[in-house]
């Protein structure tokens, strides 16, 4: 009996941890994100290209880019924080 109430107890503390630390959410990056002078400001997610991209990367966080349109597959590389670059072929680049 004690051990079944023990194994009650630790589950409801784990329930009461999950409930006041909530989902785990993605966070935007901070700053601007420049792709083919069109200004993303705190950016979040995938952004489809025309095939070529100009990144001027003033976030926080790398952009990562892509040869698919959907910011799937394999990366074709990375913009770090206050990088540069003119790439092609890219035709999507993510950010979180």
């Amino acid at each position: 009996m004690r051990q079944r109430l023990t194994t009650v107890l630790g589950g409801l503390a784990m329930a009461g941890t999950l409930v006041l630390t909530g989902p785990l959410s993605a966070q935007a990056a901070t700053g601007d994100l420049i792709i083919n002078n069109e200004h993303h400001q705190n950016p979040s997610g995938c952004y489809p290209t025309p095939g070529q991209a100009s990144i001027q990367n003033h976030t926080d966080a790398p952009v990562t880019l892509y040869l698919d349109s959907q910011c799937s597959g394999p990366s074709a590389g990375t913009v770090s924080p206050g990088g540069k670059a003119t790439l092609s072929p890219v035709f999507s680049v993510s950010i979180s």
